[in-house]
């Protein structure tokens, strides 16, 4: 992975946070721009184009969380890390809810910051490698997962990575059992409480998706996982 090639927006109103945590990203290799607040962060992100935003949940102006939603709008795929203060489980879900690709709890490590940072980007990158294997039909639905566009008859349904990837799986595992810690570790890294309570958010997203299609149902499996079945 060619570090240099990737922009980071980093939203931030501790200065002095921010700019230790600029100047280490830089170090690394990722162009970053600070901003101290939502509304500066917004007006930046209008003007450039970025691989990844790092966001504070508590600004002023505009909040990560709404922040967020309003570059959602702009681009649907592009990915998030919410940096919190408490490790307010509400929080936590309202993040992953919005979207998010992961969270930080404060006080961090810059190590464990880089190292998910990097684990996204690998991530994201290699959903830009297409070929038929990220084709899907599900029902009356065509998925495809290169693009993270999900189709029934004209409508369209962008989807963010997170949900994409969960869908692939659970596309590759039709009419089976896909194992609840398989797909946390593939997509989250790790199965802990606040991955699998995420996970739960993104199923239910996922169903209200293929709704239209009443031949299509995704089972909680008790103690096991998910199924999808069409």
């Amino acid at each position: 992975m060619d570090k240099h090639d990737y922009k980071i927006l980093l939203a931030e109103d501790d200065e002095n946070l921010g700019a230790l945590l600029r100047e280490y990203l830089i170090a690394k290799g990722f162009h970053t721009d600070l901003f101290v607040n939502g509304e500066l962060a917004y007006n930046g992100f209008m003007k450039n184009k970025y691989d990844m935003c790092i966001l504070d949940v508590m600004m002023p102006k505009m909040d990560g969380f709404t922040l967020a939603k309003e570059i959602r709008k702009i681009n649907s795929n592009i990915p998030f890390v919410f940096l919190t203060a408490k490790s307010l489980k509400d929080d936590v879900i309202e993040g992953f809810a919005v979207g998010a690709d992961d969270y930080m709890t404060k006080p961090f490590s810059m190590e464990e910051l880089l190292f998910r940072i990097k684990a996204i980007l690998r991530r994201t990158s290699t959903n830009h490698a297409s070929g038929d294997d990220d084709l899907f039909t599900i029902g009356q639905y065509q998925f495809d997962a290169q693009k993270q566009i999900l189709k029934h008859n004209t409508k369209e349904q962008k989807l963010t990575t997170k949900e994409s990837e969960l869908l692939k799986l659970l596309c590759n595992n039709m009419n089976n059992v896909l194992e609840r810690n398989f797909a946390l570790k593939t997509i989250w890294q790790e199965d802990s409480y606040f991955n699998a309570r995420s996970m739960d958010v993104y199923i239910t997203k996922l169903r209200k998706y293929l709704k239209d299609d009443p031949s299509i149902e995704i089972l909680n499996i008790h103690g096991k996982g998910y199924k999808l079945i069409v």
